[in-house]
């Protein structure tokens, strides 16, 4: 199974990601429909808090640990993606 193209805002957390967990990887090899946890990126909760710290800087959208969307939020690259496009402050 191929990786689709990631869409604009896709890249621009990809790259978010990677720079702010300083991940050896390129922006464009993380599957926008795979886990960020577990089998995944094997990301973990404080790179979560980092994650939201920068997306709060950049995008100026709070993402709430107690929210229960957010395990959803954070399911994969694609979900965040979303969440950024449906909440950034235009």
């Amino acid at each position: 199974m191929t990786q689709r193209d990631l869409t604009s805002t896709e890249s621009e957390v990809a790259e978010l990601i990677v720079r702010a967990l300083e991940l050896d990887i390129r922006p464009n090899e993380i599957d926008p429909d795979a886990a960020l946890f577990d089998e995944g990126l094997g990301l973990d909760s404080i790179d979560a808090l980092v994650i939201s710290l920068e997306i709060s800087k950049r995008y100026d959208i709070q993402i709430r640990a107690e929210d229960e969307q957010t395990h959803q939020i954070f399911s994969s690259l694609g979900a965040l993606s979303s969440y950024v496009e449906q909440h950034a402050q235009k």
